[in-house]
């Protein structure tokens, strides 16, 4: 083995400064006296050993193939020369330096240190552990440590370039007694050669893989361990360790926001709440691994990957593609071709996994849910507590005003070119736990943050963390984007008309239409959980038109924001139950309440449009204009009703349609204006397992499906996965006639116990959105 030699001096600045040397640092040493030509052939040997020691090595010496060894005294001297005339053998300087044989982790999953650290359900065999906590390990020396004349430290490198004042390059001194919030290590215990180390690190480290390496010094020499990357170490945040700004006090909350590997992930519209299960697995075999290719991807400086704030920004901005080709690429075309059609993925696994094989490769084609469901699993797997969360009728504010704004002409018609603002049907996104401590106190807890290529934030396309507190109050000058998040939870919905000169006035506003039943999986069960009141306070309250309030004064149409007007005739649109389904006629109601004491006389236009699920129109598909005379307090109930076969050539991925409905009381010139979403539901898939489930023995499923559409679907996928039962597996199945009903069986062997869940999903250019769920409990 070559052999290194540099002064102390010179390794104060080891990690700090890249260097290259040829090794020539004995040269301006005084010759030595030529006593025999043995002599002078060993100092040829080793000035070319020095300068290339690939063409010439040095003899190996089986006691140290794992640790480099440096004379302190006489860096001139190389040791293991075989040199009969030495003063001081190998053997002899074996006896003398201290030496690393082994180093044991203890890094089984079901060991003491990994179960302490929460990180034993991870499927790996590296070492993971959790900042600001105790660890140990056994290290074995080539003869028992000396604390009188030995010393020893360990040095831990991360990242490109470890530097010791960027915290990537540590070094950790050998102390009598711990104290927590530093890195520092002590002997806790001695058993001859072996020593067993405990080791401290502190709350706020840079999370990350490192090299472990073991430096032991006296004062015949030091000598190094080479690293070993079974030896790396895996430190993730630690929500279980008071002083670090991702803790989380719940032991409940704990183990569904970071180590529950299935959630709920909910779509449709506020009237019909659709939910699919999704596949985290953030603890499965390669997905730690996948989640630390993200952050090195993003080309970011491991010095700020201690500080979760800096972390969740960076992956926010990693999970998209548009600007630094991140994991998914975004895709609401409809056209999927050359990719997957976002609704048939179940789980996050196959597509980190995908994103790492093939060398940072953004993976076609995710939407909202996809983007958030990839979030979570690799906020979890990094140790952040996290949630995907839904917000129906959600704002997108294209141009910072506050407002979700909605222009019409002369005639009350939408100027499609000029409504940028758009309500999506719902929106996903995700909350996260940390402290704020770059916030005012109080705006710790949940942020909200989203990876969804919307709008931009400091030039990339990313968003939070928002606090939910800020945006509470309408906060929106607190940061990460505050104010994009506050519009899309609680904006006001203002309609302005075309004058004849081109300028626009303010016609009517709608101040309850945005950020409806903001939900997420309840902790701890399958049920919905309601989170819209941390978001805002309560629609129509003081508290809540005070924030709105707040918030505009900082928008760009700050002085256009209220327009009051006399209202006593409204107009409502609602739905029975679950509303349509695929392949049916859509059937809705309209209320008008005439609430004067006087007749009115309203003209009332209609307009039926297929809608992406993000609110961007695609196509008119029935316009109407109804004339309605109404009595002093009359209730008018009119029913709408939409064929099939006005829609069915037009539907896009999750069959959405809005009714938008406009119009003017000719007595007062009141406007009225609404606008109602609603989905056409797709059938599930039924799953059922077929014989026992047991840990290494083959079993199957069946799947089921009846075609709801009087066509044929044309080229059908299935989509299999499930944690612990099976990874990704995609069925070519072919066509499925006109209202057919078909079955298919898959077989799979388990590979963990427990109960697993089994997803499925079917897609094809007729009909998306179709999956299905089976628990599963593997004996």
């Amino acid at each position: 083995m070559p052999v290194e030699t540099h002064s102390i001096r010179d390794r104060g600045a080891v990690g700090r400064f890249p260097s290259v040397t040829l090794g020539l640092d004995g040269e301006e040493e005084e010759e030595q006296p030529e006593e025999d030509h043995v002599q002078t052939d060993n100092a040829c040997l080793q000035w070319l050993r020095k300068v290339c020691p690939c063409c010439c090595p040095k003899p190996k010496d089986d006691d140290i193939t794992d640790t480099v060894v440096t004379g302190i005294d006489e860096p001139d001297k190389e040791d293991g020369v075989d040199d009969e005339k030495s003063v001081t053998g190998d053997s002899e300087l074996d006896e003398l330096l201290l030496k690393v044989r082994a180093i044991d982790l203890m890094k089984s999953k079901t060991g003491v240190i990994r179960t302490e650290h929460h990180t034993n359900l991870y499927q790996s065999e590296n070492f993971i552990i959790r900042r600001g906590q105790t660890f140990q390990m056994w290290i074995t020396l080539s003869r028992p440590f000396d604390s009188s004349t030995d010393k020893l430290h360990l040095e831990l490198k991360t990242g490109p370039l470890p530097t010791v004042s960027k915290g990537t390059h540590v070094i950790i001194p050998l102390v009598e007694g711990l104290e927590d919030g530093r890195w520092e290590a002590a002997i806790v215990e001695q058993d001859d050669e072996r020593i067993k180390l405990s080791v401290n690190s502190p709350p706020t480290a840079v999370i990350g893989r490192y090299q472990l390496t073991v430096e032991t010094t006296n004062s015949h020499g030091q000598a190094v361990s080479t690293h070993n990357p079974a030896n790396d170490i895996y430190m993730l945040f630690n929500p279980w360790c008071e002083d670090d700004p991702v803790f989380m006090d719940s032991e409940q909350e704990r183990q569904e926001y970071v180590l529950n590997q299935n959630g709920l992930i909910y779509y449709g519209t506020e009237n019909q709440i659709g939910m699919r299960t999704w596949n985290y697995g953030q603890l499965d075999d390669g997905i730690l691994a996948a989640c630390l290719y993200v952050l090195e991807k993003s080309g970011t400086p491991p010095s700020g990957w201690g500080d979760p704030v800096n972390v969740v920004r960076i992956i926010s901005a990693m999970i998209n593609s548009p600007d630094d080709g991140g994991v998914v690429e975004g895709n609401w075309s409809g056209n999927y071709n050359g990719g997957n059609s976002p609704t048939m993925w179940s789980g996050s696994v196959e597509i980190l996994k995908q994103y790492q094989t093939s060398s940072g490769t953004p993976v076609k084609f995710g939407q909202c849910w996809v983007f958030a469901g990839v979030f979570t699993t690799v906020l979890r797997c990094l140790g952040i507590p996290s949630r995907t969360v839904t917000n129906y009728s959600s704002a997108h504010d294209t141009d910072v005003s506050l407002t979700t704004d909605v222009y019409l002409d002369e005639n009350l018609d939408p100027l499609a070119h000029l409504n940028a603002d758009s309500i999506w049907n719902f929106h996903v996104w995700n909350d996260c736990w940390m402290a704020r401590p770059d916030l005012p106190l109080g705006n710790g807890g949940w942020q909200a943050v989203d990876s969804t290529p919307q709008e931009t934030s400091q030039g990339t396309f990313r968003c939070g963390p928002a606090s939910l507190t800020a945006v509470r109050n309408g906060q929106v000058y607190l940061k990460h984007d505050c104010p994009f998040v506050f519009a899309e939870v609680n904006s006001d919905k203002i309609y302005w008309q075309r004058n004849i000169d081109g300028t626009f006035t303010q016609i009517y506003s709608e101040k309850k239409t945005v950020g409806h039943k903001i939900s997420t999986k309840a902790v701890g069960s399958d049920e919905r959980s309601d989170i819209t009141h941390l978001y805002k306070h309560p629609e129509g309250t003081e508290a809540e038109r005070i924030a709105v309030g707040t918030a505009c004064r900082y928008g760009s149409k700050a002085l256009a924001y209220s327009s009051p007007t006399a209202e006593d005739v409204t107009v409502e649109v609602t739905m029975d139950g679950e509303g349509p389904k695929m392949g049916g006629d859509a059937e809705l109601t309209i209320t008008l309440r005439n609430s004067s004491s006087e007749q009115r006389r309203i003209i009332l236009h209609g307009q039926v449009a297929v809608m992406y699920y993000t609110g961007v129109h695609k196509a008119t598909i029935r316009k109407d204009v109804t004339e309605v005379y109404m009595l002093p307090n009359e209730v008018n109930v009119l029913e709408w009703s939409l064929e099939y076969k006005d829609y069915k050539d037009q539907l896009i991925d999750q069959a959405a349609l809005m009714l938008t409905l406009s119009g003017r009381v000719k007595e007062t010139q009141q406007v009225l204006a609404t606008q109602f979403t609603f989905r056409l539901r797709t059938p599930n898939l039924i799953i059922k397992p077929v014989g026992k489930a047991v840990v290494g023995e083959k079993m199957a499923v069946t799947i089921s499906f009846t075609n709801p559409l009087p066509q044929v679907l044309r080229a059908v996928k299935f989509h299999l996965e499930g944690q612990g039962l099976l990874t990704a597996r995609k069925v070519i199945y072919g066509d499925i006639g006109s209202h057919a009903s078909v079955s298919l069986t898959e077989h799979f062997v388990p590979t963990l116990p427990g109960p697993r869940k089994l997803l499925a999903s079917l897609d094809c250019r007729q009909l998306t959105q179709v999956h299905g769920v089976t628990e599963i409990t593997v004996e």
